[in-house]
This record gives C-alpha cells, structure tokens and sequence, in this order.
C-alpha cells in the first residue's frame, strides 16, 4: 500500500470514528434539562417513596403537603435523580417512559442493624419521646423504634434502607426556555419557584487597557478605563418566604454561582421587594406618639425619663421652621 492509499485509508477511519461518536451524542445528554414525571414506590411492600403526580398523591394521601405534585424540571447527569434513571433516559428523546428497578445499595443504601443504638432518653425533646418520632442525636437523623422508661432505640438508618425501589418515568418535555430552567433550578434547590426574570442590562465596567509593548514598562502601574457592556442578568424577586428558607439562608452563594454556570448567565440579582403601609405609619406609633389616651403624658414621662428638657426641644423646633 502506498504512502498515499494509508492516508487515504486513515482519513476514512477518522470519518467512521467521527459518524459513530455523533452517533452516541444523538437524543437526549447529559446538561440537558427536561420535564420530567414520575413515581416511585418499595417493591416489597408497595411504599410511595416519590411522585409528581397528583391523582397518586391524593391516593396515597399526601396531597395535602406543602410541595406541588406536578412533572419537574431537572438537569441531566447533576444526579438530581437516580443513576440507573438517568442511563435510562440519556440517549432518548421526548416522550420515552419505562420503568426501572433500583436495588437497595443504590438506592437508599442495605440496612445496617449497627446503626440502630440505644441512647438516654434525657438526649432527646420531651415532645419528640415517642416511637416513630424524627430526632437528631450527636449529629445523627434517626427517627425513635421503640422507648422505654428512661432508654430509647434510635434506627439511625434511611427508614427506606434496605428497600429496593420500581422507579416509572416518563420525559415530558426538553426544556429550552432559560426563565423555565432557572426556575426549575431553585425547585430543585429550594423546593420553591419564586418570581424570576432574565434581562439585558448595560453596565459601566473598569477593563485593563492594553498598551504599547514597544512602551511597556514592567514597573508601571495598569491602566483601566470605563467601558459600557452588556450583561445578561436574572432577577429574583426575594419573598419573606425565600429568605427565610434554610436552603437559600445557608447557601445562597455556591446556588447562585451554581445557576450561572449552568444557565450561562453573567450575574444574578436579588432584589427585596418592601410594601407601603398604606399611610398608617410604623406599628405600635398611634399609642406611642399621642393617638391614645394618656398620649402626652407618656411622652412628658419619656422625655423625663431620658433626662430632656422638652421646652428646649420646642424652641429648637420652632427656630429651625425660621
């Protein structure tokens, strides 16, 4: 074979290992998000471990918890679910369903009889002294097996340890909106949509001005100028009920920098949003500043009480409207 035919010969290997690599990228990949739905349920003794939908809620009568049951967005191979879940899906498309069996290790992890102990039950709330209550000792989550006079055995294991789990699926949709991705995103993190929106903002930016190499001194101090440009922005609107999330309160940094990354957006905005009274003033004021009975005389007594003279707050006030 001549030098030209082993060119020509290699070229189309490349060609062949090219077709099959786009071949294995074809469908569904990892970093994509979709809508997914889904229940998961014991397969020994039928438990509901998980579902989005909310006819088996209702069934299984957890509707009435706090979260909404309905399909959710998530991201590909950030282990938002199972793995044996997601190698299911990865290579697919929109509208595959199926059903996959996770064993215990995988799932929730072999029962362990080491991690059931028995403590004093002085360790744990008064409230919390019954069998099946969730405690925390010495760092650990258990939840209380049995309890008896002054002892309690805690089961420091997953209560779904040991458990395989029949996980049914089905890809609703490939997600492309970003404002529906970011807002899957903080379901994810927070188990909360709060009120979002993406926009273009132009903003002043100090950037390094590139100078002459033939000028270049090495001891010289860098110079800057002021440069307008573009960054993509996603605003939150921060509701009582987002700050006050355990999640968001401990970890608003790295979920933040988390979203950018995976949304490509340049920056995230927070933003406090601080309703009007109505013209009705601070709380607590109508008593306070003379709006009830014995108004004057509680100011007269403040105004003793911190040693003012009130006659010399009058004439201050009176000079100042000169």
């Amino acid at each position: 074979m001549t030098e030209e035919e082993e060119a020509e010969a290699e070229a189309q290997a490349d060609d062949v290992d090219e077709n099959e690599d786009a071949n294995e990228a074809e469908g569904l990949q990892a970093g994509d998000f979709v809508t997914l739905a889904y229940t998961a349920y014991t397969t020994e003794d039928d438990q509901l471990v998980d579902t989005t939908d909310p006819e088996v809620a209702e069934e299984e009568g957890v509707a009435d918890q706090a979260e909404e049951f309905e399909p959710r967005t998530l991201v590909l191979g950030e282990g938002h679910i199972f793995d044996e879940v997601e190698d299911a899906i990865i290579g697919g498309e929109v509208g595959d369903s199926g059903t996959v069996t996770i064993e215990a290790a995988e799932a929730f992890g072999e029962y362990d009889p080491d991690d059931v102990q028995t403590v004093s039950a002085e360790k744990i709330d008064e409230d919390d002294r019954y069998p099946g209550a969730n405690v925390q000792i010495d760092g650990k989550q258990g939840y209380i097996s049995t309890i008896v006079g002054g002892r309690a055995r805690v089961d420091f294991n997953h209560p779904l340890a040991g458990e395989d789990v029949e996980y049914e699926y089905e890809v609703v949709e490939e997600v492309d909106d970003i404002e529906q991705q970011a807002a899957g995103l903080f379901e994810m993190y927070l188990g909360m949509e709060p009120d979002l929106w993406i926009e273009t903002d132009e903003v002043e930016e100090e950037v390094p001005v590139e100078s002459d190499e033939d000028e270049e001194d090495e001891d010289a101090e860098p110079e800057f100028e002021t440069e307008v440009v573009e960054k993509e922005t996603l605003y939150l609107e921060a509701t009582p009920q987002m700050t006050m999330n355990q999640q968001w309160m401990m970890g608003k940094q790295q979920i933040g920098q988390d979203v950018i990354d995976k949304l490509g957006v340049d920056r995230v905005i927070v933003q406090e949003v601080i309703d009007g009274m109505g013209g009705m003033g601070m709380p607590g004021m109508m008593g306070g500043m003379g709006g009830g009975a014995g108004g004057e005389a509680d100011i007269e007594e403040a105004l003793e009480e911190a040693d003012v003279d009130a006659d010399e707050i009058v004439e201050e006030l009176e000079g100042a409207e000169e």
